[in-house]
């Protein structure tokens, strides 16, 4: 981790970070899977075409269709239609530390799903902090009625819905990665386009105004399609354990800008949460124990 990846890695988790913003603008105009199918749709517009212009376009023959549209579905339209459905009923700030958990469901998926990636006792230390950060987090708030806790439950399967998705991606690694982000995201939108129709009924909905639509295009070109070039970027220099640590950067930042922009409030459980999910990730991670121990000796 040099200094320029440091700066790609904070930039990757601005990036990522204000998405739970863009998503709190937008669900207060649009229907949930509406707005997700502009993020997709306008990112895989922007990505098909990079890749045209590279001379790779996306090929979707040999049946690899079938597995982008279920990557699409598992990795994007799935999960940010919960997210941004859960939106409509939590902060954003809340949204990006309950996403936070994606980790803590990884390592549970991956035991079960995986022959190389079982549970040790430091993953096991994880999942309880995970379980214990989730539980505060969500705290009185179980009991102050059921569309708040609907949307803090729609955030939480949106993470374990990730965390199958990271396990099924695995067969993806003979693909160049940009042309696997480009096919699941163009997967997502072919899957949401019909799915909006249907159950958005979108074209009751009056045109977007300007801001609306900057909104849109930002969430879709910068925090999509512009995310993936720095993640693919940065995946062939630093790795991806480095660009793992974008779950501890990603909350904080979006908590600011839910508390600066949209005065959403910052509550004592939402801290505490963050934190003590923050050491789940620490322990399921490992190199800081890792460190302790060459310390020690």
């Amino acid at each position: 981790m040099n200094a320029r990846n440091w700066g790609l890695l904070l930039f990757l988790s601005l990036l990522w970070g204000s998405s739970f913003f863009f998503y709190k603008v937008l669900v207060a105009v649009l229907p949930p899977v509406t707005v997700v199918l502009g993020r997709v749709g306008f990112a895989a517009i922007a990505l098909n075409l990079w890749l045209a212009v590279r001379g790779t376009p996306l090929s979707l023959g040999g049946g690899l269709w079938k597995r982008f549209l279920l990557l699409g579905l598992l990795n994007n339209a799935i999960p940010f239609v919960l997210i941004a459905w859960g939106e409509t009923h939590i902060t954003s700030g809340m949204a990006s530390i309950l996403n936070a958990t994606t980790p803590i469901f990884m390592v549970v998926v991956a035991h079960l799903g995986t022959h190389d990636e079982k549970l040790s006792a430091a993953k096991v230390l994880g999942i309880a902090f995970g379980i214990v950060g989730t539980v505060v987090l969500v705290g009185p708030a179980a009991f102050a009625g059921t569309s708040y806790i609907w949307g803090e439950l729609a955030v939480i399967a949106a993470s374990c819905t990730y965390a199958f998705a990271g396990v099924y991606s695995r067969r993806f690694t003979g693909l160049a990665p940009l042309t696997a982000a480009t096919g699941q995201i163009t997967g997502a939108a072919a899957i949401l386009l019909p799915l909006s129709l249907l159950v958005d009924r979108s074209w009751h909905y009056a045109v977007p105004d300007v801001r609306i639509w900057a909104a849109w295009l930002a969430i879709a070109l910068v925090n999509t399609a512009l995310a993936y070039v720095v993640y693919y970027r940065m995946l062939a220099t630093a790795g991806v354990t480095a660009i793992s640590l974008t779950t501890f950067i990603i909350p904080p930042i979006a908590v600011v800008l839910g508390a600066a922009v949209l005065a959403e409030p910052v509550t004592w459980n939402a801290i505490a949460g963050m934190g003590i999910i923050a050491l789940g990730i620490l322990a399921i991670d490992g190199r800081f124990m890792r460190r302790r121990t060459v310390a020690a000796a």
